[in-house]
This record gives C-alpha cells, sequence and structure tokens, in this order.
C-alpha cells in the first residue's frame, strides 16, 4: 500500500504503525528507491512525501507441546540525540536529566558537548526532559519539525534555538521578523533585516543542524 507522510511522522513511527521492527524494512525497500532519492537522509521526511508499505512477512516458531516457551518481542526503538545550550550558546555539559517518553524512561548526563543521545520508543510523539536540581522541564514534540523552506519550520528552528517568534503558525508577523533580526543580528554577517531568505536560512540550517 501506499502511505502519505503527515505531521509528526518519522521513519520509526511509521515503521512501528504497520508492525515492523525497524524503519530499513520499508525505507530499503525497492519501490521506495525514488523516495530515497529525494530524502537521502531518512531523518528528514516532511508531510505529503508518499512511501510504500510492503505486506509483512510472517514467522513460524517451532516448540514442543506441553512445555512453556518464552518469546521475546523487542519493541522498535528510535535514536533521540538533541543539543542543550546556555544563553550565549555554550554547551549545557555534565548535566543530569531524566527523559520521560511515554512508558519509558531514562538517566544521563548529557555530554561535554551539551548533547542528549537516547534510543526511544519509536511510535510516541511526545517527551519530557528534565534537568535535575535546576527545576529545569522541557516538552519535546518528537517528529514535528517541518521543512526549513516552510515558515513553520524556520519558526520552529528560531524558536528552538530560544529566538521568540510567537506561535508557530506558519505567518510571517511582527513576532517572526523579530525574532528572525535577532538570529541575523547573532550571525553576522547576515543582513539584519527580519527577513529569512536563502542566505539567513543556510546560516539556520548549519547552526540547528538540520
Amino acid at each position: 500500500m501506499q502511505y502519505t507522510i503527515v505531521q509528526g511522522d518519522c521513519l520509526s513511527s511509521v515503521a512501528s504503525r504497520f508492525g515492523f521492527h525497524h524503519w530499513r524494512v520499508i525505507y530499503d525497500h525497492p519501490k521506495n528507491a525514488s523516495f530515497r532519492e529525494k530524502r537521502p537522509n531518512p531523518n528528514l521526511i516532511y508531510p505529503g512525501d508518499e512511501l510504500f508499505i510492503p505486506e509483512k512477512e510472517p514467522k513460524s516458531i517451532k516448540g514442543s507441546t506441553g512445555k512453556v516457551h518464552t518469546i521475546v518481542v523487542q519493541r522498535p526503538m528510535a535514536h533521540l540525540r538533541l543539543r542543550l545550550s546556555q544563553v550565549d550558546g555554550s554547551p549545557v555539559a555534565g548535566a543530569a536529566y531524566t527523559l520521560r517518553v511515554g512508558w519509558f524512561e531514562a538517566k544521563g548526563t548529557t555530554s561535554d558537548d551539551g548533547f542528549v543521545e537516547q534510543d526511544i520508543p519509536s511510535h510516541e510523539a511526545h517527551a519530557t526532559l528534565s534537568l535535575e536540581g535546576s527545576g529545569v522541564e522541557k516538552p519535546l514534540q518528537l517528529g514535528s519539525l517541518d521543512p526549513i523552506d516552510t515558515v513553520s519550520g524556520v519558526q520552529a528552528r528560531l524558536r528552538n534555538l530560544g529566538y521568540d517568534c510567537g506561535p508557530i503558525d506558519g505567518i510571517v508577523g511582527p513576532k517572526t521578523k523579530a525574532g528572525t533580526r535577532s538570529f541575523q543580528r547573532d550571525n553576522p554577517p547576515l543582513a539584519v533585516d527580519g527577513v529569512c531568505g536563502p542566505k539567513t536560512r543556510a546560516v539556520l540550517l548549519e547552526k540547528y543542524g538540520c
């Protein structure tokens, strides 16, 4: 069947929805060759993209009657990687954190570069990250980032980098222009005009990482 990507999807969540343990079963399928060419980075897929979903291949397990057999089913997981930084751009290094994603909870410490990296359940759309001893608790939306060439995609990236753009509504209003100007001011030699043109988008993409 054909499946159309919607907001909030990632390949791991799509694979989980259709009962596949790993997203590569879908991504690497021969009928998705054009999709791979269009989206060579499997972490960047966008609403409206079309995916072919193959039929599942049933598995059989042999076992003797009259005995108890244990079958372990692995839950599909996705890899979360995000960077925490201070207002001045320096990394939040060595910070103890707790990450909650649905039924899953993980504890860890940010790297020297401020990164949090965890394997998480692939079907979840929301998470909460708490920094121990600081009172900081941040809600996370998973798989909801729009493309960089959309207004909402620019707004989300600016907001996540600490620039106030108001609501992520896809509208270039006064707050979006003000947030864009603040970003441009912090990244010379960009022109400080409040317009997120090709040069500003390129720098935003570099700073954000995707």
